[in-house]
């Protein structure tokens, strides 16, 4: 494997291990989780299976749909975010829970809101930004859109009713977080792009490779 790609999957798992501590303080904040994850931790707690576990199990259906309709969309970052994010969610919110952090508050909860989206959508931007292909979820509305020739942003947004939908009738952590993390974080993703994620990336990337 290249130096490069090595880079950039190293990059994809710092950027999805910083994304799954901002949802895991959106966790245990009660102020809601991402469409996806809210639906995985419902659908999972029903059938007594931890987050990691059936967030796996799902991707893995997903990833073989994506791979038949869609592979364009697959790459390294999609096998290391599929396999991994669940599980950091988890173990963040073990070690949140252990040493017993979390809201006492509305306050404290605005408070967990707040920081849980920064780190969210700058994980999301740095795994993205590492240009390894997309995480299962993601790729489900661009490879509709590459079959059917629908428009994206209506293909996205159904998409995420439907799990944010799932996850409220089966009981996963549904809130203002959900929302945010559904229809207001891109232009704060594009930001980390702009600024942090894209500029560091290809400029350490172009340093290993030529020094």
């Amino acid at each position: 494997m290249k130096k490069e790609t090595w880079l950039r999957s190293l990059y994809a798992l710092i950027g999805v291990a910083i994304l799954g501590l901002g949802a895991a303080l959106l966790r245990v904040g009660g102020v809601g989780l991402d469409p996806y994850t809210a639906a995985n931790i419902g659908v999972g707690g029903l059938l007594g299976l931890s987050l990691g576990i059936y967030q796996l199990m799902i991707n893995i259906v997903v990833l073989i749909l994506i791979f038949i309709f869609g592979r364009r969309h697959i790459g390294i970052g999609t096998v290391i975010n599929m396999v991994l994010t669940g599980f950091f969610i988890d173990f963040y919110t073990m070690v949140f829970d252990t040493f017993q952090v979390g809201p006492n508050n509305w306050i404290q909860q605005g408070i967990f809101l707040v920081i849980g989206i920064l780190f969210f959508t700058f994980g999301a931007s740095f795994y993205m930004s590492a240009k390894l292909g997309s995480a299962p979820y993601d790729a489900i509305a661009p490879t509709i859109v590459d079959q059917t020739k629908a428009n994206y942003r209506v293909v996205r947004v159904i998409q995420d009713v439907a799990f944010a939908l799932l996850g409220l009738f089966t009981g996963g952590p549904i809130g203002v977080g959900t929302f945010i993390s559904a229809f207001l974080v891109g232009p704060l993703i594009q930001f980390w792009d702009d600024y942090i994620s894209q500029p560091f990336i290809e400029r350490t990337i172009k340093k290993a490779i030529f020094k």
